[in-house]
């Protein structure tokens, strides 16, 4: 049985795809490799790659098409964006689509492998911490990382991993204000090459979702510093 890591490389680009097939495979994985969108999307079915490269202009589905069609049905494989958009809109446009990363072309092979490796702890990382138990309870709230489930006055909210991490992070040191950096080297790991923004989407995703549900309790935002989990009271099991 093949027991190697998985990649799947999405690009249209023939020498950026080749080159990158060869350092992932000098790294230890089986690497299959996409030219389109739609091709793209058939092989995550078929081959259930660990990790996703995926270029951000592809023909018949471009990359953000496909990486919301991804998240539909996946939260949990990682993807990373390659993309020759600097702007920082795209940026977050690809984060808010559910990417895990960013980068922009050109760049070298060895940035994307150390990108690639951080992604990968990341993830490994969050399936071990799937596997303690971890509750928190507030007025009309449940974080429940045991399950990666998140209830809002009783009913089910539908949050990716990474938001549920960084509200659970919050919330386990409640009124604890958290600087933006704290939060991408505790939440998202301390080699994460994102920027600070990848927070502020977090957030904002959270406060939509979880709006209204109590007054006590709160997302808050400090000023010059950072976030901070709000709340006079507290009763939590882990």
């Amino acid at each position: 049985m093949d027991n190697s890591r998985k990649a799947l490389i999405i690009e249209d680009e023939e020498n950026i795809a080749e080159l990158l097939q060869m350092f992932l495979e000098k790294d230890g994985y089986t690497v299959r490799t996409a030219a389109d969108g739609r091709a793209g999307l058939e092989q995550v079915k078929s081959f259930e790659p660990d990790i996703i490269l995926l270029d951000s202009m592809l023909p018949k589905l471009d990359g953000v098409q496909v990486l919301k069609r991804l998240r539909e049905e996946d939260d949990v494989t990682p993807v990373i964006m390659l993309t020759a958009k600097s702007e920082t809109y795209d940026k977050v446009f690809a984060l808010e689509a559910g990417a895990d990363d960013y980068i922009t072309k050109p760049f070298a092979p060895k940035e994307v492998m150390a990108r690639v490796h951080a992604v990968s702890r990341r993830t490994e990382r969050a399936a071990e911490e799937m596997r303690e138990e971890k509750i928190l309870e507030f007025d009309k709230l449940l974080v429940n990382l045991d399950a990666y489930v998140l209830l809002a006055d009783g009913k089910k909210v539908d949050a990716p991993p990474k938001e549920l991490e960084l509200l659970y992070h919050l919330a386990k040191s409640p009124n604890r204000v958290f600087t933006r950096n704290q939060l991408l080297d505790e939440v998202w790991g301390f080699d994460y090459f994102g920027d600070s923004r990848t927070v502020d989407v977090h957030i904002k995703r959270l406060r939509e979702k979880l709006e209204g549900t109590s007054e006590q309790w709160a997302l808050k935002t400090v000023w010059g510093v950072g976030y901070k989990f709000e709340t006079e009271t507290v009763r939590a099991n882990n």
